[in-house]
Formats: structure tokens, C-alpha cells, sequence
């Protein structure tokens, strides 16, 4: 049986993706990295190694035998305060991440970036996840799987007023969602979850890019299956 590494184990995807590596049987062993202690510390088959990420570089030999890794690491300019402090969440830690899962010998590495992604867009948001994926494409990663979903929609742990005035409205405006527009809706991060899930199973090498609508579509299909 395989085993799986989740950075992010906490957030709304993160959360979600653990529940279904968990319920799929498909892992032997689940490792997830986080600042705290989570819900899953006592579940069977999961090893929680709570960790400074500043000293990401000091934790290599947790990736150890690790054949998934799944990265849905993330925050908000409102929580990290400083562009810097942004950066180093949603840029560095992850490019570690892949650096890391490069040398321990994982299959897969699987990262959430967002729609939009441009590492020349002139939006400093966007432009982080683009500069990120550009850095990940760079490192050769023998099956790297990228997922850039829309707005998230769903229940946090965390009440975020301007993600839920954006939902509201983002299901007032769905209809606008079509056509070239259609990879911008917003898809709920249980299917992003279950997408991930998903797409792991596979045998595959390169690089893969799924943009909002087809996580949703896979994520559905997925949790019908």
C-alpha cells in the first residue's frame, strides 16, 4: 500500500483530502505536517509531526518513503499581515515542499495554486502563484499536478467575511460562469479534495494543470463514484 504526505491538513481542502485518503483505504500510512495539533491525531494509519516550517529543511527524513505528496498550503494577506510573511506560506514553503519531495524520491506531488495564476500579473496575489508554479516547473518533479481552483466555497473552521460576501454573490452571478469564463466559478473544496484523491490513483509522469471547472467536474464524478 502506498503512503501519503498532507501540508495544510488544517484548511478547507486540507481537512477534506485527509477524510478521503482516510476513507479510500488506499493508504497504509498518512503523514501530515502542521504548526498544530489537528483533528486527526488519533486516527488510525495518520502520523502527525508538528513542525516549525521555517526549519522545513530539518524534517527531509519525514518525506522518507512518501510515494504522494499533497500541498494545500495557504493563507490570506489579511492573516499573514506583510507581503513577506504571504510569501513565505504561499511561495516558500511549498517550493521546500517540492524540493524536498524531489530528493526523498516521492511518485507524485500534488499543490493547489488558484485561478488566474500569472507570474507577471499585475495583481500580487496571483502573480505569488504564478511565480510558485513557474519555480515548481522548473524543478522536474517526475509528476507534478497542478490545481487551480476558483473562489472555495464550503464550511471553515474560520469565518472569513470577505470570502463569504464573494460566495453570496458568486451564486447570484453563476450564470456568467460559461464559456472562457467557465474555469473561473467557484467549486466547493470538498470536490477540490476528492479531485486530488482522484487524480493521485493514476499512473502518470510530466505535468498537469486543472483549472476550477474541471476540478469541480472531477471532484463530482468522484464523490458519485
Amino acid at each position: 500500500m502506498k503512503k501519503a504526505l498532507v501540508a495544510g491538513a488544517t484548511g478547507l481542502v486540507g481537512s477534506s483530502l485527509v477524510y478521503e485518503l482516510l476513507e479510500s483505504g488506499i493508504y497504509s500510512e498518512i503523514r501530515i505536517l502542521a504548526r498544530r495539533k489537528t483533528e486527526f491525531s488519533e486516527k488510525r494509519g495518520v502520523q502527525e509531526h508538528i513542525i516549525d516550517f521555517d526549519e522545513l529543511a530539518r524534517h527531509e527524513s519525514i518525506l522518507e518513503g512518501i510515494d504522494d505528496v499533497f500541498v494545500t498550503l495557504g493563507t490570506t494577506m489579511k492573516k499573514a499581515e506583510t507581503k513577506d510573511n504571504f510569501i513565505q506560506v504561499d511561495y516558500t514553503y511549498p517550493v521546500q515542499l517540492a524540493e524536498l519531495a524531489k530528493q526523498s524520491g516521492a511518485k507524485r506531488f500534488l499543490i493547489i495554486t488558484a485561478a488566474g495564476s500569472d507570474p507577471k500579473s499585475p495583481f500580487f496575489y496571483s502573480r505569488v502563484k504564478g511565480q510558485l508554479e513557474e519555480k515548481l516547473l522548473s524543478l522536474g518533479l517526475p509528476s507534478l499536478h497542478i490545481f487551480r481552483p476558483s473562489l472555495l466555497t464550503g464550511e471553515r473552521d474560520e469565518f472569513r467575511l470577505g470570502e463569504k460576501a464573494a460566495e453570496a454573490a458568486s451564486r447570484k452571478l453563476s450564470t456568467l460562469f460559461r464559456g472562457p469564463l467557465e474555469k473561473y466559478k467557484p467549486v466547493e473544496g470538498r470536490f477540490v479534495a476528492a479531485a486530488m484523491k482522484a487524480i493521485a490513483q493514476e499512473e502518470s509522469s510530466g505535468t498537469y494543470l486543472y483549472e476550477s471547472d474541471k476540478i469541480s467536474d472531477l471532484g463530482m464524478h468522484t464523490k458519485k463514484a
